[in-house]
């Protein structure tokens, strides 16, 4: 048995029919009862499930607990998260405290809950990152800080519990060309549209930017059955590696980062956003 949360769609929704297409049982987490109605399917059990929710976590716990055909768990699929753009000064303290409940402390809730039966069957936990969990670009810096903050996590859980038998593994999407991708259009003109006339005079032609670039990734994304292939290869794998990446130049970039000055990143990624700039607006 294997529970994966954020399933209603995208890469939750494609690890699910994976892992259900490779005989397991999938617990899928959504939070609405028309995605529920959505994912079901053959080895695919939709649960009601909001990981900030600490009654619907222990609800989850439960239903494991007391599985009628006594199915051991195998594994946790941390998948359900927030996408934001926006520059520090503009992002709202409380808006940064709900990123950080749902990308991270929901994660950690749902970890906590599960750990007594994943060291029993001595399973895995796999935690999706991003590459934005290795590189914070321009205005990506709250999304980047949850991330960054999981793969932490990740770590250093890694290094509490493999003795204990059980695996911890990091997945790191690029750009996959999923429904999150495509709200980014959306949720970066609200973001412009609540800046201050002085904040959009110091950050607009950057938000443009940022939702072009975004824009421009999606023909060459990874298909979200790629990442959940990536995520059941970890999972039956009997000696996972700590980390995968997904995605075009995705592994690329992550190495550049290990040994690039930080200036010389600078200038690259400056480089790649300034070719989106609004002409009017270019620096």
């Amino acid at each position: 048995m294997v529970v994966v949360t954020g399933a209603s769609a995208g890469i939750g929704a494609a690890t699910a029919h994976e892992l259900a297409r490779r005989g397991f049982h999938v617990l899928a987490g959504v939070r609405r009862d028309i995605d529920a109605d959505a994912i079901r399917a053959p080895g695919i059990e939709p649960v009601l499930l909001d990981i900030t929710d600490s009654l619907g976590i222990a609800a989850l716990v439960r239903r494991i607990a007391e599985d009628p055909e006594r199915r051991p768990l195998c594994a946790l699929v941390n998948n359900a998260g927030m996408a934001v753009n926006a520059p520090l000064e503009t992002y709202p303290l409380p808006d940064w405290r709900r990123l950080f409940e749902v990308n991270l402390f929901g994660h950690v809730a749902m970890m906590q809950a599960l750990l007594p039966v994943l060291i029993k069957s001595r399973g895995t936990i796999v935690n999706i990152s991003s590459i934005g969990g290795k590189v914070a670009m321009a205005a990506y810096g709250p999304y980047a800080a949850t991330k960054f903050a999981l793969e932490a996590v990740s770590d250093s859980l890694r290094r509490e519990v493999e003795p204990l038998g059980m695996k911890v593994v990091v997945i790191e999407p690029g750009a996959v060309t999923t429904s999150m991708l495509g709200r980014v259009d959306v949720a970066g003109r609200r973001v412009i549209d609540d800046m201050t006339t002085e904040q959009r005079g110091r950050y607009e032609g950057l938000m443009h930017a940022v939702i072009a670039q975004a824009q421009a990734s999606v023909p060459g994304g990874a298909a979200p059955e790629e990442a959940a292939r990536v995520i059941a290869n970890a999972i039956t794998s009997p000696r996972p590696r700590t980390r995968y990446t997904v995605g075009r130049y995705t592994a690329m970039l992550a190495r550049l980062v290990s040994f690039m000055p930080d200036r010389m990143m600078d200038r690259m990624l400056d480089r790649g956003l300034k070719a989106h700039f609004p002409k009017r607006m270019a620096t």
